[in-house]
């Protein structure tokens, strides 16, 4: 019987170690990925040497025993919640979110590329999706994330400026009418007015969101990245797109890699992570590397002193690991292609 206890315990005390979540995650390297298996375009070019690679990190919910391996890890972290979510998002909430920035992130990189090849779109606005719901407010409730708000009291909602317009002429406990979609189905919903929490007496429906667009091209460009959250590879899927829209092949040869969120400007942002994805990219045998070099405002500066931006953060990785990988700053499309266009044909010998 004791011996039959003892086994019990074990398990249960491997269970726990394995499997209990606690309230911290653990970001490590993760892989690259040619985005050439995720990005089509129609009759694009596909017959190139180089590859143009997307970076990731791992991460997830850390359990007992993840949290002491990374202890003792070089290259993984240990973040707090409120490090990784925003303020009132649950687990749901943050994949919503990052599924989210993904789906942007892919419309900004064909918009991008498209005007950079100066090929002809159109784009399509179809209201808005619901990112987070704010405990308290008048939303709490009644609205999901992952909600389509496409109607609000009989007026369509094809972009933000519309719900903010109709939302400035309303005061606190007004009635309004929403008609959204969820889960393929519409649905109305009646919702009553509140301060919006922490807004000092601000009014309306106590929830963040994000604008929904589609962009029809010519050719046709198709995107299946849905396993990948957030908006990192939208520097990487603007340059695959316009290497397969384009005759030459502009990585001339080399393993091209990097990470950077593309606006629609052409502007790359700054990302998270990033030290990970240099490590990740030195182990998977990149050439070149691509990192943001945002400019860190010099009040963020005062308040975090040892704050880096992007690219330096990865020239002292890079070093450290001691890689031939090229780590090249870009602020926008444009410095990526200039720099691709200087290189010369990498030597197939």
């Amino acid at each position: 019987m004791k011996h039959f206890i003892t086994i019990i315990v074990t398990m249960l005390v491997l269970f726990f170690l394995s499997f209990y979540k606690l309230d911290y995650y653990i970001m490590k390297p993760g892989s690259s990925y040619d985005v050439s298996e995720f990005v089509t375009v129609e009759n694009g070019d596909l017959d190139d040497e180089g590859t143009i690679s997307l970076m990731t990190v791992a991460m997830g919910p850390a359990t007992p025993l993840t949290y002491l391996i990374a202890k003792f890890k070089e290259y993984e972290d240990i973040l707090k919640k409120e490090e990784v979510h925003h303020k009132e998002e649950d687990e749901r909430e943050y994949n919503v979110r990052q599924l989210k920035l993904m789906k942007d992130s892919q419309f900004n990189a064909i918009y991008v590329a498209y005007n950079k090849a100066g090929l002809p779109y159109t784009v399509d606005y179809q209201g808005i999706t619901v990112l987070n719901v704010l405990a308290g407010g008048a939303s709490d409730g009644q609205l999901e994330p992952g909600d389509k708000i496409q109607e609000i009291d009989g007026n369509i909602i094809k972009k933000a400026e519309d719900l903010v317009h109709i939302l400035e002429t309303k005061k606190e406990n007004d009635v309004v009418q929403l008609v959204i979609h969820r889960n393929d189905k519409l649905l109305d919903r009646t919702i009553t007015l509140k301060e919006i929490p922490d807004s000092d007496g601000k009014v309306g429906l106590g929830i963040t969101y994000s604008e929904n667009k589609t962009i029809k091209t010519e050719p046709m460009v198709k995107v299946n990245a849905e396993d990948i959250g957030g908006p990192s590879a939208g520097l990487m899927f603007t340059l695959e797109i316009l290497n397969q829209l384009l005759e030459e092949d502009i990585t001339k040869g080399y393993l091209v890699a990097g990470t950077g969120e593309i606006h629609e400007d052409g502007t790359v942002g700054r990302i998270g992570g990033i030290e990970k994805k240099v490590v990740a990219a030195h182990e998977d045998g990149m050439e070149i590397f691509f990192a943001p070099d945002d400019e860190i405002p010099e009040e963020v500066k005062k308040n975090n002193p040892a704050i880096l931006s992007n690219y330096e953060a990865a020239v002292n990785i890079a070093k450290k690991l001691n890689t031939d990988m090229k780590i090249v700053p870009v602020k926008t499309i444009d410095d990526a292609l200039n720099y691709l266009a200087s290189l010369p044909e990498k030597d197939k010998s």
